[in-house]
């Protein structure tokens, strides 16, 4: 069993080692923007380990083949149907966003932000009861950023945000846009795991005090990365971030301003696990419907569609 994180690094400094051979291969890239994003995905639903056979990871750790190799190497790799599946290599609706370019200082400013969040202990009860902090995780210059109320059990026990069974359905929605984990940025509102004294499952809604507390990180995260547009998941958020408590319901699917950015209430991934009917789903990718569409993302017949009564 071999760790993900190691092997989206080995999967990484692979690429290093080919990219000037098969810089003309967009095979090549296909396939390896797809490992890295079976990875994200794998990683999202929970899994923290893959198997990987000795041989793989002899290879792995080769140097690049030489050059009469390329054709051969390259032509071997897409055959072995166990290393990767090839139905992955789907276009994403990705062009249209710039590339990284995170400077310095940001990255910087990021991890120094990180670091002070990580020993915060200005909620005591909070602290003592935590496992993990769940900072953020995504692309520091999202164009697209998702907010929601706090961490639950698993995210307690995994550091980072939505990987449970509402995660899961946040991963799928995203996919559906075109995009990754990767390209946008999750958060909450709260980094901690609101306690819940005398229980051994279940969560609870973070209280106003908690969210006051907590809420300046996020004012951080927001200011640095500057995302075009924020998409608050549930009343619990969209209360904590505008101090609104309307009803989401009411709220959902009409824009909003906050700190200068466009905003969009929309239904929690919980919710939806809990009422299946097409009609909300309907509302929920309505509401992303309008976020690409604020983005200038490509939105095609089949994905206008989606969630539509035959």
């Amino acid at each position: 069993m071999t760790s993900i994180r190691r092997l989206g690094f080995e999967s990484l400094r692979r690429h290093q080692f080919y990219a000037n051979i098969l810089i003309m291969s967009a095979n090549y890239n296909e396939l390896l923007d797809a490992t890295i994003q079976h990875l994200e995905d794998l990683k999202s639903r929970g899994a923290r380990h893959v198997s990987v056979s000795t041989e793989t990871l002899r290879e792995l750790s080769q140097p690049a083949p030489p050059p009469e190799f390329r054709s051969s190497r390259r032509e071997g790799a897409l055959t072995k149907k166990s290393e990767i599946d090839l139905s992955l290599l789907t276009s994403a609706a990705t062009d249209h966003l710039p590339a990284s370019t995170t400077s310095p200082e940001k990255a910087a400013a990021f991890a120094k932000l990180q670091k002070r969040a990580l020993v915060c202990v200005k909620c005591p009860h909070l602290a003592s009861s935590r496992k993990n902090v769940v900072f953020g995780v995504g692309s520091i210059d999202a164009q697209l950023m998702f907010v929601g109320e706090a961490p639950g059990a698993d995210e307690d026990a995994q550091g980072e945000p939505f990987v449970g069974a509402a995660g899961q359905l946040l991963t799928k929605i995203i996919q559906a846009t075109g995009l990754s984990r990767a390209d946008v940025y999750i958060a909450n509102i709260l980094k901690c795991r609101p306690d819940t004294p005398g229980q051994s499952a279940g969560n609870r809604k973070p209280t106003s005090e908690e969210m006051a507390t907590c809420i300046p990180y996020l004012h951080e995260q927001i200011d640095l990365i500057r995302p075009k547009v924020i998409v608050v998941l549930g009343a619990t958020a969209v209360e904590g971030l505008l101090g609104k408590t309307v009803g989401i319901t009411k709220l959902r699917g009409n824009w909003q301003t906050y700190r200068g950015t466009p905003l969009m209430p929309t239904f929690h991934p919980s919710y939806l696990l809990r009422n299946q009917a097409m009609s909300e789903k309907r509302k929920v990718w309505e509401d992303m419907l309008a976020v690409m569409e604020k983005l200038g993302m490509p939105i095609s017949e089949k994905q206008r569609n989606y969630f539509l009564k035959a």
